[in-house]
């Protein structure tokens, strides 16, 4: 799977998005999103976003970047594999979150959407809030 040349569009798009979260790099993140795209992260209500109906376009998504993005010290994404069906990619495994000397690990299964460009149209985190925050450790 090194050859991106040749992979699923939306696979390819999951792993850009993920180097600029681990980048730490909003501009390169914001750039991979098509203007109509959306994040729901986790999918549903959360202190992320209240309501459970994501953030659409990409001022809203700047916005869920600077508040559950940027206040991190790191993230990585530990994720097993990767099954790309249609336009969409799904990746599963964990995202582990550092922040102010603690660690978080949310185990799911995390969806990208692609256009016919290979611009991101929807990133869909289905993790369960509870289930992470149990997995939190001192470091």
């Amino acid at each position: 799977m090194t050859d991106t040349a040749s992979e699923h569009p939306a696979r390819v798009a999951g792993r850009a998005s993920q180097a600029a979260v681990r980048a730490k790099d909003k501009q390169q993140w914001l750039a991979l999103f098509a203007t109509n795209g959306s994040v729901e992260d986790p999918v549903g209500p959360s202190g992320f976003d209240p309501e459970g109906k994501g953030h659409h376009g990409l001022d809203a998504i700047g916005a869920f970047w600077d508040m559950a993005i940027a206040k991190t010290d790191s993230i990585e994404f530990l994720f097993d594999d990767s099954f790309a069906c249609g336009n969409e990619a799904a990746f599963t495994g964990k995202i582990r979150s550092r922040l102010s000397g603690m660690q978080i690990d949310a185990e799911g299964v995390f969806t990208y959407r692609v256009d016919e460009t290979g611009k991101i149209l929807a990133l869909r985190a289905f993790w369960e809030v509870a289930r992470a925050m149990s997995t939190a450790k001192q470091i």
